[in-house]
């Protein structure tokens, strides 16, 4: 098949998850055409079946915002006629779903069909979708889809809840490429031999509730001998190093900024921390898993179907730091149990594997192009 993905092409989870799954693809001998504003982070063009196609949008004088959903509905257009893709598997319903709607109307007065398909990641229903200025258009866009599929039954449920939606969902989960990996990385740049790691990945935003994590690591240091590493950058960086400097744990706390590879970096971790408001899956959870590192997390949103609760790590309410750091004391205070924990947190991992996603997307695929 010939598959056209519209992403975007930054670190955030919709992206990684949709240049993930196209290069799983082309390695399955697809033609894929990656459709963004910039080279997605994730991608590389070494495999002959991968294609990249910039969206570039003019400015003009009269436009006080560039018109970027109009530039990729017309990019949408060239690339449709030109490469005879057969489907669209579009990241994130904004702008994506309505751009593809409006390319669909007008192949259709050239006698081309292109069908879509919409993946629902979170943020695009449960936050900015939900706003009464896009609401409108996000209800029609995913009403007018081809197929449309969510990320966690969570997000199908929220979908279904906020949204007059009258199409079916089915829930195709994030996936993770478990396979046998070798690191370089040094941990004693990190910790002692004596110390254990807490990490955590994200991109510092409020509902990542980022200020809980320090304050759960000062509680769990308090009893265990450990180091804390934070992984990303955004714009709660600066009250979360006053709150680091306030609660005295700032020695002990790595913050490193925004890597490529967070996989390696989670290879050294002991426990991974993910006190979120609202997570529609809980990617980060997953890529700390496949590496064996229990997860303290909340039970909100779609995180209870990735992080099952004192089987791969144990969760706890919203804001509950107490409970959260009890629960991560009790992982990290006994080996064994440790042990038996990172052990679940793979074969809970497992369940998620690349390979099995991958071909419910190509069912998918086959459906809406018959």
């Amino acid at each position: 098949m010939k598959i056209g993905i519209v992403l975007y092409p930054t670190y955030g989870g919709s992206g990684v998850v949709a240049t993930e799954l196209g290069k799983a693809l082309a390695e399955k001998g697809h033609q894929i055409h990656f459709i963004s504003y910039s080279f997605p982070v994730r991608l590389d063009v070494h495999n002959s079946n991968i294609f990249y196609h910039e969206v570039r949008v003019n400015s003009y004088p009269l436009f006080k915002y560039p018109p970027y959903e109009s530039a990729l509905t017309s990019k949408l257009v060239d690339v449709i006629r030109f490469e005879k893709l057969d489907v669209l598997h579009l990241h994130y319903a904004i702008p994506h779903a309505s751009a593809a709607h409006m390319a669909q109307q007008i192949l259709k007065e050239e006698g081309i069909h292109i069908p879509f398909i919409t993946t629902l990641h979170g943020t695009d229903i449960t936050l900015v979708g939900r706003d009464p200025f896009f609401k409108p258009i996000i209800t029609y866009s995913i009403n007018q889809s081809d197929a449309v599929t969510t990320v966690s039954q969570s997000l199908k449920d929220d979908t279904y809840k906020y949204f007059n939606i009258k199409n079916g969902i089915d829930v195709i989960p994030n996936f993770i490429c478990i396979k046998d990996m070798k690191f370089s990385i040094d941990r004693k740049k990190y910790a002692k031999d004596d110390e254990l790691i807490l990490c955590h990945v994200s991109n510092f935003r409020k509902v990542k509730r980022v200020q809980d994590v320090i304050k759960i690591f000062a509680k769990v240091r308090e009893k265990i001998n450990c180091k804390l590493i934070l992984v990303g950058d955004g714009p709660e960086r600066d009250n979360m190093e006053i709150l680091c400097r306030e609660l005295g744990t700032c020695k002990d706390t790595s913050f490193i900024g925004t890597v490529n590879n967070t996989t390696e970096i989670l290879s050294i971790a002991d426990l991974f921390l993910l006190p979120s408001e609202t997570e529609s899956f809980g990617l980060a959870a997953l890529e700390a898993m496949a590496v064996g590192v229990p997860v303290v997390s909340t039970n909100t949103g779609g995180i209870p179907e990735v992080n099952e609760h004192n089987f791969s790590g144990m969760t706890s309410n919203v804001g509950d730091v107490d409970d959260m750091a009890k629960n991560a004391i009790h992982i990290l205070e006994d080996k064994e149990r440790h042990e038996t924990f990172s052990k679940n947190a793979l074969k809970k991992a497992a369940e998620f594997d690349l390979n099995e996603v991958v071909e419910q997307y190509v069912t998918l695929y086959k459906k809406v192009i018959k």
